[in-house]
């Protein structure tokens, strides 16, 4: 209205590459920080004198720090990208910070390094939500699915880091003997400490950059769907549950994704009975991972050149997903299926798994806007990665009761897949958005 919106084909500026690899940047660091107790856990145990339970929390104020998800939604409609990146990365700083306190007393340093966790949980939702906020705002729709693929893979692929960086660091506890152990304790401890220096002057970087250079929007939209009004935060929530397809393909990602995250948490807990080793385990979570990005990254472009074929990529993706699985699933039970239980095909089925799950993610995002265009993309996908966090956490719950046996949850994983697939089988897609921005443009 008033025609003062200027031509928007080829309206994107060169500066947009360099907003999406200061977020990127911000994304991986969240996933490196978040990540770094769970590779270097038993020289952590021994250098901070860190319990089992220690571990594990210092891993669920990861999705603990989810608990304000709805608050950074509402941020990001309201004020916009800069502020709630601003307000992201300050809290990540403070809690790289927290954690590299030289604090004497062990039980007041556990308690600082818990708490720098939990603040660098709660930077998870901006990270993980905002891609598609992101890509909308900066990028022409043939490639706003790569800048969302880009954006919010590099959160895995920073956890995924950890799994060689803190192991390269920190060298492990001597398992000889106690003696040997203690006096090894020292030089352990000195290389956790430079390892959260490094990780805190990192972060800081990344601040840094962003306060002096993060603009909210570019001068012009680069297309029409960027330039137009969107719901109210209070009518945007009414529209989506409200939603059945939307809420159809909340599950079909949600179910899945989060119980391949539980599952993925504790895979060193689920490979011990089959005699697979922790330093193998770290692996085969590393290159599912670093996979998933590829392919990600990968699919999104295609994506991008032939629009309209969000819903088919997903099929595939998820038959792939459900088929790995299986693989997996079958191959633990070897007493019963007599399938081969080798080192090579752990890894293949596990990676493939990791793959093509890791690698829908973007795919499921760029879906979940399109369909309920005009929310905010913020919001829509901060609702899925919410309930995919409380999906996750029912799981791990159900684990600490039933901990001595793994089939059931290695059951779950082709289940969960397999509904999905049917869910997206069933989905009727559209493309509301790009609709707009194809035929109103012309």
């Amino acid at each position: 209205p008033g025609g003062r919106l200027p031509p928007l084909s080829g309206r994107v500026y060169g500066r947009r590459w360099l907003v999406l690899l200061l977020f990127s940047l911000l994304s991986f660091a969240q996933g490196l920080v978040w990540n770094t107790w769970g590779p270097i856990q038993n020289s952590a145990r021994l250098a901070f004198g860190f319990s089992g339970w220690d571990i594990a929390l210092l891993v669920f104020w990861g999705p603990i720090g989810f608990a304000p998800c709805f608050f950074f939604m509402w941020l990001m409609d309201k004020k916009g990208l800069r502020v709630t990146v601003l307000l992201t990365s300050s809290l990540m700083v403070l809690g790289a910070g927290l954690r590299c306190v030289p604090v004497s007393d062990i039980e007041i340093r556990k308690k600082l390094i818990h708490g720098g966790q939990l603040l660098n949980g709660l930077a998870g939702p901006t990270v993980m939500n905002a891609a598609p906020f992101l890509s909308t705002t900066w990028f022409s729709p043939d490639e706003r699915a790569t800048a969302t693929a880009i954006a919010s893979l590099l959160n895995a692929l920073g956890s995924a880091a950890a799994f060689l960086v803190g192991p390269l660091v920190v060298p492990p506890p001597n398992g000889t003997a106690m003696l040997l152990s203690h006096s090894n304790t020292p030089r352990i401890k000195d290389r956790i400490e430079a390892m959260l220096y490094a990780e805190f002057g990192m972060v800081s970087l990344i601040f840094s950059a962003a306060l002096a250079y993060f603009p909210s929007r570019p001068p012009f939209p680069p297309s029409v769907a960027a330039a137009s009004q969107r719901l109210s935060y209070r009518r945007s929530f009414c529209r989506l549950l409200s939603n059945f397809r939307f809420l159809m393909i909340a599950l079909a990602y949600a179910i899945p994704l989060g119980v391949f995250s539980g599952w993925s948490g504790v895979l060193d807990l689920i490979l011990t009975p089959i005699h697979v080793s922790q330093v193998d385990a770290g692996w085969i979570g590393f290159w599912s991972i670093v996979g998933g990005c590829v392919v990600g990254i990968a699919m999104a472009r295609f994506a991008d050149f032939i629009r309209g074929m969000l819903k088919f990529i997903l099929l595939l993706l998820l038959s792939g997903a459900t088929l790995a699985s299986t693989w997996f699933t079958l191959t633990c039970l070897t007493t019963v299926t007599h399938l081969p239980l080798t080192t090579a095909t752990l890894y293949t089925s596990c990676i493939l798994l990791g793959i093509f799950l890791n690698s829908s993610i973007p795919i499921f995002f760029e879906l979940f806007v399109e369909t309920v265009y005009p929310v905010p993309e913020g919001i829509s996908c901060g609702v899925v990665t919410f309930l995919s966090n409380v999906f996750m956490g029912v799981l791990l719950f159900f684990l600490t009761f039933y901990h001595t046996e793994f089939s059931w949850f290695n059951w779950c994983l082709p289940g969960s897949c397999l509904l999905s697939l049917l869910l997206i089988l069933c989905f009727r897609e559209s493309y509301d958005r790009l609709y707009l921005d194809v035929v109103v443009s012309v």
